[in-house]
């Protein structure tokens, strides 16, 4: 007998289906419209890394586009919730007019009526507090501390982050619609 008729073939993904939160090391992502000029955002994920904060557990999707570092952050506990990272820039407390004291200040009150303003827009204190992140193929994870801060009435927010040792930098991310993201199994 060829087969044993007690065992389940193993599940074949809809590969004409796949989620972004599909995606492995080897997969070619398509974000409709991301980009500055509104073209896609096309790039093959080198790299997963994972995030954890509390019980709250994540990941990241990366790889090149257009010689720069780009992210797809994915949540997926309750609902499938994607930010992507795509201009590849790390801004300075000195570029944002934010000193160490803010930081630390807006970290003890916990307060989401704090803000600041950058380039005329104000960035409301959403939440601060270490996580950790664990890349793929490595055993041992790094500790950080972030401050996150949402631009008022648009889906941008700014996440600053601290490692040990490292200097501080922000980063900007776009929650975006999950049904915009196309994903092609690798080989």
């Amino acid at each position: 007998m060829f087969f044993d008729r007690k065992t389940a073939p193993a599940a074949v993904p809809d590969l004409a289906n796949l989620k972004v939160s599909d995606a492995r090391v080897g997969d070619a992502l398509s974000v409709s419209g991301a980009a500055p000029d509104f073209s896609d955002i096309d790039f093959t994920v080198d790299r997963i890394d994972y995030y954890e904060a509390g019980s709250r557990r994540w990941w990241e999707v990366s790889g090149m586009w257009r010689d720069v570092r780009v992210f797809l952050e994915v949540h997926a506990e309750d609902t499938l919730e994607v930010s992507g990272n795509f201009d590849g820039r790390k801004i300075t407390l000195d570029e944002l007019s934010l000193s160490e004291d803010d930081l630390a200040e807006m970290d003890q009150r916990q307060n989401q009526s704090d803000f600041f303003d950058y380039n005329g827009k104000f960035w409301l204190y959403r939440f601060s507090r270490e996580m950790g992140v664990f890349s793929e193929g490595r055993s041992a994870g790094r500790g950080f501390y972030c401050w996150r801060f949402q631009e008022q009435d648009t889906k941008r927010y700014l996440e600053i982050r601290k490692f040990e040792g490292e200097p501080f930098y922000g980063t900007f991310w776009t929650l975006l619609d999950p049904g915009e993201i196309t994903v092609y199994r690798g080989t």
